[in-house]
């Protein structure tokens, strides 16, 4: 339900940006005070990604104020900091409904709205579109200005330093703001990171630079040889000549709080020519005590009471996926000491934190590099160390050319843990682990398993781990179905099935957590039903039987239908010429939205109620 607007009076001047552009410039400090408050209500009472927006509301005012939006293009990195923008471009009165089914994107969407100039979701892609749009601008010779906003932990990653090479080669007219909060997701880390906070923090450079400037102020010669040496200096303690040496004018660091210092500072530099950096310094969670004490639980949360002092405690339920995950590898890690945990900065997503609190030395955030990950594990598992790679479904996607050249073409020994596969629900089509089976399932040597619940998780993470090559487990978000993993680790017999319920006539092969919803309808229809287990090897003996059995049979998976298990089970089929009906249910070929997890699945037809319908439909034809 929309709020009351007469709480936000200024704001609700400024639905558009057009509108924003005619309030005085004095204005606009009342004016990101009531943003953030709006933001704090809306968020509050409807979830979503939240701490980032606090921390760009002042940039955010700024930027729309300045540039002429949508003409001018605004590109924000994945889009967690961009609520503030949805609500200043038209869509204020839909916050309640972001996240939800129908309802807003949870990131900035071109389908949503013409000032969401780059659909996005993952990071470190804003400075490469920004390029690309501020090259046709120059062709075209129109005035149109480009701004990428990416923050400190995505220019950690590789690609935005690929962009930043190439922008200071082509040297298009083009702003990149750098938005440093110290904070991605989990907090930063690396060389450059650290680097940033330790020289930015301190006083020396800016009072030695300061006072020198002012006593050579009248002294021409003298304060040329002081600038030549100020720029020598520069380049080795500060982050300045970094980006001038890949040709980007650079300034700041400033105060990303200070709305109107950020608006005067910007519209300086709108007009400059060739590429610019502009380094702001941002608190996450700005404004909400709560959220600037903890940046990283309040990233992303539930409805909550903004008047307490701290997020409800959660009661404790069934144990996620992705805490068996965690489990099994501090367990796995005081039997081994060989065994090496990698993420790309999702720490806590993975259930990552006790294994790194417990084995330090054998924990590697890599930060927001999913290919360096990858490879890097590559190079554990060369010399003998056990590399585990925690990584979302969506993510992997990144590293796909080092899984196929430089992990499965050397058959090396590295177990991926594919964390958020199949639907994730609310953060929509960025993020559905849609796709991991089909482009994993043609990739020579690889072991590919799916538990449907969570004792098989633990079994199969620990029989990938002491498979000698590529092996992966791919496992959904969210809890699972309740059962207790049993704290003995067993080998499983690899590309072997497991038969649930024995029937007639039709048989049911399901492939990962799915099989849950299938176990009424099988009862239904009197029909066998077969945990898959294994996508590669599959149990080809298993489906000898069944077909030698059965005259349908049905495949089900939450994975894309085109190239999945149900295409591997076709092939098999096909290969060896069995006549059988066969129907394979899976993700349609399309980008799945957002909505909640059963929303999704129902309007799938992948709920127990849709699958029996299909079912039913199939097997009387």
């Amino acid at each position: 339900m929309a709020l009351d607007m007469t709480d936000f009076p200024l704001l609700a001047t400024a639905d558009v940006p057009e509108q924003l552009r005619k309030l005085p410039q004095d204005k606009l400090p009342a004016l990101s005070a009531e943003l953030r408050r709006f933001l704090l209500k809306t968020v509050s009472q409807s979830s979503g990604h939240f701490a980032s927006g606090l921390g760009t509301v002042e940039l955010t005012v700024a930027l729309h104020y300045v540039y002429n939006t949508p003409f001018d293009r605004l590109i924000w990195d994945v889009g967690h900091q961009a609520y503030p923008h949805k609500i200043l471009t038209g869509r204020r009165e839909k916050m309640h409904s972001i996240r939800q089914k129908e309802g807003l994107h949870p990131f900035p969407c071109r389908e949503e709205s013409e000032y969401d100039t780059l659909t996005v979701g993952h990071s470190s892609t804003s400075i490469s579109a920004a390029l690309g749009m501020a090259i046709a601008a120059s062709q075209a010779r129109s005035k149109r200005k480009v701004v990428a906003v990416i923050g400190d932990g995505a220019i950690t990653a590789g690609m935005a330093f690929e962009a930043l090479n190439h922008a200071g080669e082509v040297r298009p007219d083009m702003l990149v703001i750098l938005n440093d909060n110290e904070m991605s997701i989990s907090e930063n880390v690396g060389a450059l990171n650290q680097y940033f906070a330790r020289i930015l923090s301190g006083s020396f450079y800016t009072s030695l630079r300061e006072g020198g400037k002012k006593i050579l102020q009248g002294v021409p010669p003298l304060h040329e040889l002081a600038s030549r040496a100020e720029e020598h200096f520069k380049g080795m303690v500060t982050p300045g000549t970094f980006f001038e040496e890949l040709g980007f004018n650079y300034i700041g660091p400033i105060d990303g709080h200070d709305v109107i210092t950020l608006a005067d500072t910007i519209r300086n530099m709108r007009n400059l020519k060739g590429p610019q950096l502009l380094h702001i310094v941002t608190k996450k969670g700005k404004g909400y005590a709560p959220a600037e004490a903890d940046p990283i639980g309040y990233h992303a949360v539930a409805k909550f009471d903004p008047d307490a002092s701290t997020q409800p405690v959660k009661k404790p339920g069934k144990p996620t996926f992705s805490n068996v995950f965690g489990h099994w590898l501090c367990d796995m890690a005081a039997q081994d000491e060989r065994l090496q945990g990698i993420t790309p900065a999702m720490r806590e997503g993975s259930d990552m934190v006790q294994f790194s609190k417990s084995f330090p030395r054998r924990y590697f955030d890599v930060a927001i590099a999913e290919q360096h990950a990858v490879t890097l594990a590559a190079g554990m598992a060369i010399e003998g160390l056990k590399p585990v790679v925690a990584i979302y479904s969506s993510f992997l996607q990144r590293g796909y050319d080092q899984l196929i050249h430089d992990v499965a073409l050397q058959n090396l020994d590295v177990l991926f843990a594919i964390d958020r596969a199949g639907i994730v629900g609310a953060d929509g089509p960025t993020h559905q682990g849609a796709f991991d089976i089909s482009f994993m399932r043609c990739i020579p040597n690889m072991l590919l398993m799916v538990p449907s619940d969570e004792n098989e998780c633990r079994q199969m993470l620990y029989t990938g781990y002491q498979h000698p090559g590529p092996a992966a487990v791919r496992y959904p978000r969210g809890v699972g179905t309740g059962i207790a993993a049993d704290q003995q680790m067993q080998l499983l017999p690899l590309g072997k099935a497991r038969i649930v319920k024995k029937g007639a006539k039709l048989a049911i092969l399901a492939f990962g957590p799915l099989l849950n919803a299938c176990q009424q309808v099988a009862t239904e229809l009197n029909a066998t039903l077969v945990d898959m287990r294994f996508i590669k090897p599959l149990d080809e003996a298993l489906l000898q039987q069944l077909v030698a059995e059965h005259s349908h049979l049905v495949t089900v998976e939450d994975n894309a239908l085109i190239g999945g298990a149900g295409s591997a089970v076709n092939d098999f089929i096909l290969q060896h010429g069995h006549a059988v009906k066969v129907l394979n249910l899976g993700l349609p070929d399309q980008f799945i939205k957002h909505g909640s997890q059963p929303e999704i699945y129902a309007e799938l037809g992948l709920d127990s109620n849709g699958i029996s319908q299909q079912v039913t439909a199939f097997c009387n034809t």
